[in-house]
């Protein structure tokens, strides 16, 4: 009975192992020909990509008319600009303010309401600036970069702001090592194709090293090689100087990396380089103490999200502490652009300021409170404040900022954080309130004339 029960099961194993046997190659057959059920499921996984490139392409000009919209809603976008100051290279600076005030009142009326006031009416008038696509999220170039890199261009969202309202392009570059030679850029976009030409006798061997890393692209979330990107083409990715271009910025934003879930995340505008060298915090939102620890943490966080697995699966490409002491070696020579009327201690000088300007100072080093998280002479105090900005509007705190250097600030528009500020005068206006200063209407055009010297 055993042994007959033991061939019976020998029988079964045999008979399972064939039908087995003929199924994997039934499949695998299946596979390989030509019309096949089997064969359509594998081409759709290959397939894949092409289907969201052409869903989000049509959804695209829905996605920015709905921006479009908001920011036409918030904002009056005529790009109006003044050549009475210019940025370092001879763009115009915007005019503003450009919020758009509710219900008819004047900017006057709205700074003696009290911020409980102007919270229940819903008056704010500079809300947070979101993402045109805040489920996608990840970085987005401006036009006029992308006419000279259109490898940048995504397929899903587009730049949002007027050009008027963004530094010039490219920016130009002042070096502390040799200020004399005033823009070492040239008037060129700093790439990987001139970097050695414009700057072999300028720079030590280390600091040449240091720069060509920094104009060397990398993989990063929305550019690289796989099936999870935006480019229409695979991508080597992005360099450093993709965004911080010439060593500065040319308003490009994405989103914050260390916030979750996605829709709290804060969107983020790209800040200059320049002045580096007399910072002591780095990342708008995080404890990060030295450049060289933000060259070496950004790649994992604002290049891939904050995602070590998906940078691992596009192709992070991780950089030696050498490098980074090569890059930042680099990144600390980036000066600020003159400013004439200044002194050696930051302050306006008498003879060669206007007395809007001089006024301006004083109002800057008084009742403005300005100098108190900006003082003289870069402007910063190297920390971060919370402006607990929700007391004017609904919705979530915003937390603490760092505190970004002034000197150069006509340079770089828009300002804050997100960018909500697109004008000197609008974020004069926005301090105004915040800090309920209550500053008269020449009172704050003194300031701003102050601001355009920095």
């Amino acid at each position: 009975m055993f042994l007959a029960y033991r061939s019976l099961k020998r029988f079964l194993l045999k008979v399972t192992a064939g039908i087995l046997a003929i199924g994997f190659l039934a499949a695998a057959l299946a596979f390989l020909t030509p019309g096949s059920k089997a064969l359509n499921v594998w081409s759709w996984k290959r397939s894949n990509f092409k289907e969201v490139m052409e869903k989000e392409k049509k959804e695209k000009p829905e996605v920015m008319a709905r921006q479009r919209k908001l920011l036409e809603e918030r904002y009056n976008l005529t790009g109006k600009t003044t050549k009475e100051v210019t940025m370092s290279r001879g763009k115009p600076i915007p005019v503003g303010p450009t919020a758009r005030l509710k219900k008819g009142l004047t900017w006057q009326e709205l700074a003696q309401m009290s911020p409980e006031e102007i919270k229940k009416k819903g008056l704010f008038p500079y809300l947070p600036l979101p993402h045109p696509h805040p489920a996608n999220g990840g970085m987005v170039f401006p036009p006029v970069q992308l006419k000279q890199f259109p490898e940048l261009t995504r397929f899903d969202v587009d730049f949002d702001l007027p050009d008027a309202y963004l530094p010039e392009f490219p920016p130009a570059m002042f070096l502390t090592t040799r200020p004399e030679l005033g823009d070492v850029s040239k008037g060129q976009v700093i790439t990987l194709d001139n970097f050695y030409e414009l700057f072999k006798d300028i720079l030590t061997p280390v600091q040449l090293e240091g720069l060509r890393l920094l104009v060397t692209r990398f993989p990063q979330q929305q550019f690289n090689a796989t099936d999870d990107r935006k480019s229409e083409k695979p991508s080597q990715g992005v360099s450093c100087f993709d965004c911080h271009v010439n060593g500065h910025t040319t308003g490009q934003f994405h989103l914050n990396p260390d916030n979750r879930p996605q829709e709290a995340r804060f969107r983020i505008d790209t800040p200059s380089l320049r002045g580096t060298f007399i910072q002591q915090l780095f990342g708008s939102k995080r404890s990060l103490r030295s450049v060289e620890d933000f060259t070496e943490f950004e790649q994992r966080s604002a290049y891939f999200d904050g995602d070590h697995v998906a940078a691992a699966k596009k192709g992070i490409n991780p950089l030696s502490r050498e490098q980074v002491m090569h890059m930042a070696q680099f990144i600390n020579m980036l000066d600020f652009p003159p400013a004439p009327k200044l002194n050696e201690y930051g302050r306006l000088n008498p003879a060669k300021a206007t007395e809007a300007e001089l006024r301006g100072e004083q109002i800057f080093f008084g009742k403005g409170r300005c100098s108190k998280c900006h003082p003289a002479p870069y402007y910063t105090d190297n920390l971060a404040h919370d402006l607990k900005v929700e007391r004017f509007y609904e919705g979530r705190p915003e937390g603490p900022i760092k505190t970004f250097p002034l000197r150069g600030l006509k340079d770089s528009p828009p300002y804050l954080h997100d960018g909500r500020l697109l004008t000197i005068e609008d974020t004069v206006e926005f301090f105004n309130l915040v800090l309920e200063l209550k500053l008269s209407e020449q009172e704050k055009k003194d300031l701003v004339a102050f601001l355009r010297q920095l």
